[in-house]
């Protein structure tokens, strides 16, 4: 390492190798053997010798397609890492940003010598056994074993008033920020579609020449937008392409020490990519927020990440805002102030490169880490988002060390104080006003059901659904936000 680092504060914690691994010719791997993968690249990627038995802390980022109850402590098994401290946190697809950051405080505490960071998922093999009558042969943990520290925050996807009309997919919620966003744009529908289909077509571009992406096919506007045959509708307006496919066996990997004990284990310097800053940050639920366009904890927790690495939004080379619905993007872009002809990925997007449930942000750090060890001396922005645009957690990576260390903050107070809770009647019955909207179609692309979130003319916020042909099709013909609607028993919407 270059004499220029040697006052590098010791503890400065340093990501040193990253591995991703895509499983399509073993299916039925289990998920724990990918991320063993995933850490076997990983330490081969540090390009130093002692990496492993280093190891004392393993982090496994949580997804859905397996039930282990302490992950960490069967990758450490075996990759024969030994004797480590396993994290398991809550589920949400910020959580391997949430974990690097955890992981860099510690490291930085002393606490945490050297660390990995993974997550595997396998919902492809899991599906593909489902549907021949299969059951998966994976591993299962006994009752009484546990991490040595599990993240209890509660897990909430989704208000109550939302979950008593059955809205709760991510399928069936973005596609409502994505209408109030038209709205809000003051487009036409094909105008709007347009602009969203250029913002997609540009993640396909990237992950088309990812070779850790899934999908390595580019798309034009038109081809990801235009229904067909094998684009269908999925919730209008969104097409199979337009969300995230977590029809994926991959995992990935990152290996995180203090820049001290790198020099100790001999990690080449161009191995090497600071942690700059890192935020988190948590806003309320969509029934509660003030709008379905906006996102305090983006604007303040991501402007503070940028603000304790000193650098501004247009100063940072590289972003990789998360993707697993254009609204998201959007959201993002609009709350952190990103030009609309930025590049907006490094990984490639969860619809393309792929959305492996909770850790497609393990990729896009891994991916992060390669494009700025390639471009030294710039920067990256790495955004992560779980639940539905209501979990947040913000990344600020660069080869050349953070002037003042490493500092991290979770400014939530200042979030909860920016908005003030929207009141929910979940059993209105009356007059109302559609606030924002979407048509789920059945997987033959047929419209199948409408859900809307409206206010009451108190200013309450309830939600509506119906499954009548006609208001499926009034609300398919036009852009309905303003509209007066009544609700009848059991959140029927009846239009007029």
């Amino acid at each position: 390492m270059g004499s220029a680092r040697h006052s590098i504060d010791p503890r400065t914690p340093v990501l040193v190798g990253v591995g991703q691994h895509l499983n399509r010719d073993e299916p039925g791997r289990e998920p724990v053997d990918l991320m063993v993968e995933a850490v076997r690249l990983a330490v081969e990627d540090t390009g130093a010798n002692g990496v492993l038995p280093a190891v004392d802390t393993i982090a496994v980022v949580p997804t859905f397609s397996w039930r282990y109850r302490d992950p960490g402590r069967l990758v450490a098994e075996r990759s024969g890492a030994g004797e480590v401290r396993t994290w398991y946190a809550t589920v949400g697809g910020n959580t391997p940003q949430l974990l690097v950051n955890r992981m860099a405080l510690a490291i930085g505490e002393g606490t945490v010598e050297v660390g990995i960071v993974c997550g595997g998922e396998a919902s492809r093999s899991r599906r593909r056994a489902k549907a021949s009558g299969q059951d998966v042969a994976w591993t299962r943990q006994g009752e009484d074993v546990a991490p040595d520290w599990l993240d209890e925050t509660p897990f909430v996807m989704s208000h109550p008033a939302e979950v008593a009309r059955g809205i709760v997919m991510p399928t069936q919620v973005y596609p409502l920020f994505e209408t109030a966003l038209w709205h809000d744009s003051g487009r036409t529908l094909e105008e709007h579609l347009r602009h969203v289909g250029e913002l997609w077509a540009g993640f396909s571009r990237v992950a088309a020449k990812n070779p850790h992406a899934w999908i390595q096919e580019e798309y034009t506007a038109a081809e990801i937008t235009t229904p067909s045959a094998e684009n269908r509708l999925v919730g209008f307006p969104y097409t199979k392409r337009m969300v995230s496919n977590p029809d994926v066996d991959m995992s990935s990997a990152l290996v995180m020490c203090s820049y001290g004990r790198a020099r100790e284990l001999g990690v080449p310097a161009d191995r090497l990519v600071f942690l700059h800053a890192g935020t988190d940050g948590v806003d309320r639920t969509v029934s509660e927020r003030p709008d379905h366009v906006s996102s305090a904890a983006i604007r303040i927790a991501g402007a503070r990440a940028l603000e304790l690495a000193g650098v501004r939004v247009d100063e940072v080379e590289h972003l990789d805002l998360y993707s697993c619905f254009p609204s998201a993007v959007q959201v993002a872009m609009r709350e952190l102030g990103v030009a609309a002809d930025r590049q907006l990925t490094v990984y490639g997007g969860l619809s393309f490169a792929g959305g492996p449930w909770n850790n497609p942000v393990g990729h896009a750090i891994a991916s992060m880490v390669d494009v700025l060890r390639a471009d030294p001396g710039s920067r990256g922005l790495v955004t992560a988002n779980g639940g539905h645009i209501d979990k947040h957690a913000f990344g600020v990576y660069s080869t050349e060390p953070p002037a003042a260390g490493y500092r991290w903050e979770k400014p939530q107070d200042e979030i909860d104080s920016a908005t003030e809770p929207v009141p929910v009647e979940a059993d209105h019955v009356g007059g109302a006003t559609i606030e924002s909207w979407t048509v789920m179609h059945d997987r033959d692309g047929r419209p199948e059901r409408a859900h809307a979130a409206c206010r009451t003319p108190e200013g309450a916020r309830t939600w509506a659904v119906s499954d009548d042909p006609d208001v499926l099709a009034a609300l398919l013909a036009g852009d309905p936000i303003g509209t007066p609607v009544t609700i009848g028993d059991g959140g029927t919407l009846h239009l007029g």
